[in-house]
């Protein structure tokens, strides 16, 4: 068998391969045989029609299914003799049948060869967040939420209270338009956006206030539409006092007392804030290497990393998207984030190439016994057996992989700390 290997491009190649009777002849004569026994030709007992007329027929049939196979048989040794990385299946472009001969076009994409630029002289900051007592109390706040009490008040509108008040559009004249009125409509003035024009005109009012608002359309030369609030009502939500029953009965039982209820959600924000550090520092290393490395990508490779993106958008919507969602724009609008993801895994792979990287069972029992000892309800050796199953060794393999790339860099490059507070958010 002869092999002609072209590239195309950084991530495309072509094969070529040229078979000899003696490699092909006895596939093609199975083929042969299996059509003579099978193929229903009219004027003749099925496995009786002529050997001659049998090729007429069902001879391009025949030639495309020994293509197929004797590609499928030859591409994967080839790839592994020649130290090829394929990025793709590969497709049968074209063959060809002469009397002594057969000749296989395939293409497919590859991962481009690159060579790593040294990223020991990189520099990067990374945030080490400061869990304080306020931050705690805040914490404790937003879980009380969902046992509190919503009250009304006589008193101006805070920025967490909800003012309800009947809604009507004025007309261009400024007169109420009563067909266009919403009556004991509820503004949730700590969920509506900081630049919202209700949010700003109904904060510091009370119950019994008229007030005006003008909205922005959406059209920037047509007028703004204007609404009139009358406030009937401001509700304000009361947090009951945390006491030791109601810690019983918020954790379930897993807690009796405030100080241990209080020391864990403190351990809970700084495991949280420690992962998200690592996340940020993380992103800011990737974002760098990218940019000092702009590897050509393969399609397939963005392709999938594409719908692995739209997957999860479609998660965050319930599985899938309303109705309307216009999907091709928004799979457009990913590609640049998946090519960045296919760009990240070229460059960790070639890290792992470079280190000599492997994931061995000793490494697999270790990721197992950090994980117990986070949670001691799970047990360490129950944690391998799922680890090792044929369901979840890929996954535990290439998670401990990517966090010895991690590791890799963190060594080589230079990291400095900064301290930060939380970042509050609203519940």
């Amino acid at each position: 068998m002869q092999k002609i290997i072209k590239n195309i491009s950084e991530t495309e190649q072509e094969m070529e391969l040229i078979l000899s009777t003696e490699e092909f002849g006895t596939e093609y004569n199975q083929e042969l045989e299996e059509a003579k026994r099978n193929v229903q030709i009219k004027g003749f007992r099925k496995g009786h029609a002529p050997e001659s007329l049998i090729k007429k027929l069902a001879g391009p049939a025949i030639e495309a299914s020994v293509a197929e196979k004797m590609a499928s048989k030859h591409f994967g040794p080839i790839v592994d003799e020649e130290k090829i990385k394929p990025a793709s299946r590969a497709q049968l472009v074209n063959f060809s049948f002469e009397p002594d001969k057969l000749t296989i076009q395939l293409s497919y994409e590859i991962h481009p060869a690159f060579e790593l630029k040294d990223y020991s002289p990189y520099t990067f900051t990374q945030p080490r967040y400061l869990i304080t007592d306020d931050d705690i109390q805040r914490e404790i706040n937003l879980i009380l939420k969902g046992h509190g009490t919503m009250i009304s008040v006589d008193e101006t509108a805070s920025l967490t209270d909800t003012v309800i008040g009947d809604v009507t559009r004025l007309d261009e004249a400024g007169e109420p338009d009563d067909n266009q009125k919403t009556e004991n409509h509820h503004f949730n003035l700590e969920y509506l956006p900081e630049d919202n024009p209700f949010r700003k005109e109904l904060t510091g009012k009370k119950a019994g206030d008229t007030v005006d608002i003008e909205v922005a359309q959406n059209n920037p030369d047509a007028a703004p539409a204007r609404f009139r609030v009358a406030v009937s009502e401001i509700k304000r939500l009361e947090l009951p006092e945390l006491t030791n029953d109601l810690v019983k009965e918020i954790t379930g039982q897993r807690f009796d007392n405030i100080a241990d209820f209080t020391a864990d959600i403190r351990i809970q924000l700084d495991q949280h804030f420690q992962m998200k550090s690592e996340e940020e520092l993380l992103e800011a290393i990737s974002a760098k290497m990218i940019e000092e490395n702009p590897v050509p990508t393969p399609n397939a490779l963005v392709e999938s990393f594409s719908r692995m993106l739209m997957e999860n958008a479609k998660r965050q919507f319930g599985g899938k998207f309303p109705a309307g969602f216009d999907e091709k724009s928004f799979a457009v609008s990913l590609r640049p984030n998946a090519e960045k993801h296919a760009q990240w895994l070229l460059i960790t792979q070639k890290i792992a190439e470079l280190e000599n990287l492997s994931v061995s069972e000793d490494d697999i029992r270790a990721y197992a016994e950090k994980e117990a000892a986070k949670n001691t309800a799970m047990n360490a050796e129950e944690l391998l057996n799922s680890y090792m199953s044929a369901e979840f060794r890929d996954y535990i393999t290439d998670t401990i992989f990517k966090e010895k790339i991690y590791d890799i860099i963190k060594s080589k490059v230079t990291i400095s700390e900064e301290e930060k507070s939380i970042p509050v958010h609203q519940g």
